[in-house]
């Protein structure tokens, strides 16, 4: 996420998104913590509709390059994750830790008991846009650190449809690990956060 997503969040909600959701496995989590369900499949179909558009962008941005780069994997690393090691058991454990971390301290950043006396505008993205970086540098080597499942599936989904240039194959096989790990990390840091109630 780093700048980019804090530019993202704060461009969401001045745009009107009081939550800024840009995450399904953000979106999930809290739907556990509120017990709230009623925006979780809008706002799936919003984040993937966003990532599949920010995809076709890269597409555009980079249409001189996809012919002049002969690497396929490079190509696709510019859409979706890849796990240094592929172990689909130990892929998942990862992307479910580093989703458990984002979601437990986003929790724990808006939480009552530290931000009581408010933050100043812009500074709560700011921090989780920081979390993000630090679960990219410690937890983020073995798969990439997807630990969102519409910035992994929507661009992959771009891959595979539009015309790129030897682009090769859009791992299909890895790609159930960057969407159901994160997934089940939040839905477990959602549960944790909702029995501890902070």
């Amino acid at each position: 996420m780093g700048l980019r997503g804090v530019v993202w969040v704060l461009t969401a909600m001045a745009c009107g998104s009081h939550e800024a959701h840009l995450n399904p496995a953000v979106t999930l989590g809290f739907a556990i913590v509120s017990g709230n369900f009623s925006k979780v499949l809008p706002y799936f179909v919003a984040q993937m509709m966003g990532a599949i558009a920010g995809a076709t962008l890269v597409w555009l941005h980079y249409l001189p390059h996809w012919e002049a780069t002969t690497e396929p994997s490079r190509k696709l690393a510019c859409y979706a994750t890849g796990p240094a090691i592929r172990n689909f058991v130990s892929n998942a454990i990862s992307e479910m830790i580093g989703t458990f971390v984002l979601i437990f301290v986003v929790g724990v950043i808006f939480s009552k008991e530290v931000s009581s006396t408010g933050f100043p505008p812009g500074f709560g993205p700011y921090l989780v846009a920081c979390l993000v970086w630090a679960i990219g540098l410690s937890l983020g080597g073995p798969t990439g650190y997807a630990i969102n499942p519409a910035r992994d599936l929507g661009p992959r989904i771009a891959h595979a449809l539009l015309p790129i240039a030897g682009k090769g194959s859009s791992d299909w096989g890895y790609s159930p690990i960057p969407v159901a790990g994160p997934l089940i990390g939040a839905a477990i840091a959602g549960a944790a956060i909702r029995v501890i109630h902070f």
